[in-house]
């Protein structure tokens, strides 16, 4: 979904109701995880949770690594997970804990759908959030790279 917010504030303000809490309380889980050296960004049309440059200048894109986003699409809202993307052990364990958690689990390589903020576990987005470090993803990202 376009916008013409530059900040996260702005487009948090843009959306409507019901979609502006989710994506808070998606937000607050995740500044509540997120490892010390990520940063919070308004990127494109997202708010995106990345590696500075300043910490991982050496990127294949000359762009900071996106660990993490929130997004606001026409049809639902995401979050992007970047580490489910790089890690099969933790994408393994993701899916078994949302199906144990009850819940419709609608994913992409990295990106869960939900039109609902009940449909996400929020427990364990943060757990997922929590899980690698900024020097673990930088580890996992150059490896990637190399190949």
């Amino acid at each position: 979904m376009t916008t013409e917010a530059k900040a996260v504030e702005e487009f948090l303000a843009s959306l409507e109701y019901h979609r502006r809490k989710a994506l808070e309380a998606v937000r607050e889980v995740i500044l509540d995880n997120l490892p010390e050296g990520y940063e919070e960004v308004f990127s494109g049309s997202m708010i995106t949770y990345q590696v500075p440059l300043s910490t991982f200048p050496e990127t294949y894109n000359k762009k900071p690594l996106m660990y993490a986003a929130l997004a606001a699409e026409k049809n639902y809202m995401v979050v992007h997970l970047m580490s489910l993307y790089v890690r099969v052990d933790l994408k393994t364990k993701f899916e078994a804990a949302y199906k144990e958690a009850g819940k419709k689990l609608n994913m992409g390589k990295s990106c869960v759908r939900f039109k609902k903020l009940e449909a996400l576990p929020l427990g364990l987005i943060g757990e997922i959030i929590a899980s690698t470090p900024v020097d673990q993803f930088i580890g996992i990202s150059k490896k990637a790279h190399e190949k």
